[in-house]
């Protein structure tokens, strides 16, 4: 065991334990189960010991052992400490020098619609148009006359950067309209038999904050940006309410391999989309299997900043948590596009599309009106932004609201803050707005950017973890699942060394950022990020006893390499995985 990690366990640890257990609040008279003795000590339901348990709590940054009592926290220490709370029943658990950490959040999810994707034609990693025209013939054949073909995850990156179009698929899918959407979920692709469903045609104008993809002589060639998409994903039949349910299974099995124990949820809100998806999915869905206890893993949900005044009328009724299993975030609004789909709102045009600048997906008066009437009722608000100017646009913004409405925790958000002008770092930090990051995606858009932006931008605005931190901004990490893997471990591996497929180096080193830094962003932050941490984010007492159990025996080495696999997955100190 490294000795940085000793010196914490078998030096502070005592003093720590002692001040942390003893401030405690106590606990509800249906806390604790069993009592050890006439002191009325309780008595561990498991404990945990001979490991490397880090906590992602500055007080206590480490300990070898852990009890938890009736699903939550009930100490970490020394094992001469912390055995003092085993008694008759209590399932002891020799970590054999393993890592322990706390149960991973993913601030950013699209929960169901990734478990649908599950379902669908996986596109991901696809790097030749042949590969692609294959796949969806090999749907085609598999699937009846009439019937939507859907599927998503392509990047055409990966094979030079052109663009597909509905004449590469229209041959293979003669019968079935087809929609494929694109990793970054602002894109996608669609047959001529779905462009026929959708109406549309040469004569078809852009909806606001969309674009119509076109050949030289004006016509469609299949592919729609953000609000564009609905004229087709508005013909496609409603997911059914076995299937949505289904999908939410599947995702939180996955989540559980992963090490994932809580997700951040944004719904299946996105431009032009209808608002009525998530309140669907979080009746049909999310109220279902928490009154049929079927909950895997804990969700925080957000939805449409349109529905706010609806988002108040529940809170008002129910609190901001269902159970301990749901809990109700905020509101969530889209400022501007991807960097994939050349829909960023930038302050300098695109290098490789020189007229343009992105698109401001949502009208800048209504979205302030919706973000003060939001903040005025209390609710959390997340807005979606990835351009240098759009992260500009709305940090002013939130500055106006709070000078407006007054003092309070409100912890704004900004989804994926993804290129950062000059200076916008320490405005995170200045105006206390939580960033809320993907570190994964670095992977996909490192080869991109500089085409898209030059190298000189691109190397000066992409993904500033490390200026973000250094300017005491708030980042919590996440995936954007399905637009990237649902995995911590990648995500912590690529904010440490920041080194894409097949590069021998990393991508702006200067932004690289510690194990710690790293962990922190997938725990207690992204906790914090969501007015979670009372509960959740670290293994310290009276929390929820969600913790991870790593293959890796040595600190050390992780934190050098990264390198780790999840082993075990416990959910309120019940193993959920394997």
């Amino acid at each position: 065991m490294d000795f940085v990690v000793l010196l914490h366990i078998f030096v502070f640890a005592p003093i720590l334990f002692c001040i942390t257990f003893l401030s405690l609040p106590l606990p509800s008279p249906t806390y604790f189960l069993a009592w050890k003795s006439q002191l009325s000590q309780p008595v561990a339901d498991l404990v945990l010991r001979n490991g490397v348990i880090y906590t992602s709590d500055d007080s206590l940054p480490f300990a070898d052992s852990m009890a938890v009592a009736n699903g939550r926290v009930l100490c970490v220490g020394n094992r001469s400490f912390v055995q003092e709370f085993e008694g008759y029943g209590t399932q002891v658990l020799d970590l054999g020098g393993k890592v322990v950490v706390p149960g991973f959040i993913d601030s950013h999810v699209h929960f169901i619609d990734g478990g649908l994707q599950m379902m669908q034609v996986k596109l991901r990693g696809v790097n030749k148009k042949e590969e692609f025209i294959r796949r969806i013939k090999d749907a085609a054949q598999s699937t009846k006359q009439g019937s939507w073909i859907l599927g998503g995850g392509w990047n055409n990156d990966l094979w030079g950067g052109d663009l597909p179009a509905a004449s590469w698929i229209n041959d293979v899918t003669p019968n079935n309209p087809v929609w494929l959407s694109r990793v970054d979920g602002h894109m996608g692709l669609a047959n001529s038999v779905a462009l026929t469903l959708a109406g549309i045609t040469n004569l078809t104008d852009d909806p606001r904050g969309g674009t119509i993809l076109r050949t030289a002589n004006g016509e469609p060639t299949g592919v729609l940006i953000d609000s564009a998409r609905t004229l087709v994903t508005s013909q496609i039949p409603e997911d059914s309410v076995d299937d949505r349910r289904e999908a939410l299974h599947r995702a939180s099995n996955l989540a559980l391999t992963r090490g994932v124990t809580t997700v951040v949820d944004m719904g299946r809100y996105y431009p032009g989309f209808s608002t009525e998806l998530s309140w669907d999915d979080f009746s049909d869905v999310y109220q279902w299997a928490n009154s049929m206890s079927k909950m895997k893993i804990r969700v925080c949900l957000f939805f449409s900043m349109e529905t706010w005044s609806r988002l108040v009328g529940v809170i008002n009724r129910v609190g901001h948590a269902l159970s301990e299993w749901i809990y109700i975030g905020g509101v969530k609004a889209f400022a501007d596009g991807s960097l994939g789909s050349n829909s960023a709102l930038l302050y300098e045009p695109y290098v490789d599309d020189p007229d343009n600048y992105g698109l401001q997906v949502t009208e800048l008066e209504a979205l302030l009106n919706m973000t003060t009437e939001s903040d005025l009722n209390g609710l959390q608000v997340a807005i979606h932004a990835i351009g240098d100017k759009a992260n500009d646009l709305i940090l002013d913004m939130y500055g106006l609201v709070a000078s407006t409405n007054g003092m309070r925790d409100r912890r704004f958000r900004i989804e994926h803050a993804q290129q950062l002008a000059a200076g916008t770092p320490g405005r995170f930090g200045k105006q206390r707005v939580v960033a809320s990051m993907q570190p994964d995606q670095l992977l996909d858009d490192a080869d991109s950017t500089s085409k898209k932006l030059g190298k000189d931008r691109a190397e000066k605005e992409s993904y500033l973890f490390r200026s973000l931190l250094n300017n005491n901004a708030l980042v919590a990490f996440g995936s954007d699942w399905p637009v990237v893997d649902i995995n911590p471990l990648s995500g912590i591996k690529t904010a440490m060394k920041r080194r894409p497929p097949n590069w021998q180096s990393a991508w702006i080193p200067s932004e690289c950022i510690s194990l710690d830094d790293a962990i922190k962003a997938y725990t207690i932050s992204a906790a914090r990020a969501s007015f979670l941490d009372k509960d959740l984010g670290s293994l310290s007492p009276g929390k929820l006893a969600d913790f991870v159990i790593l293959s890796t025996d040595s600190w050390k080495d992780f934190a050098e390499d990264a390198s780790a696999n999840v082993e075990e997955t416990y959910v309120s100190g019940v193993r959920a995985y394997p």
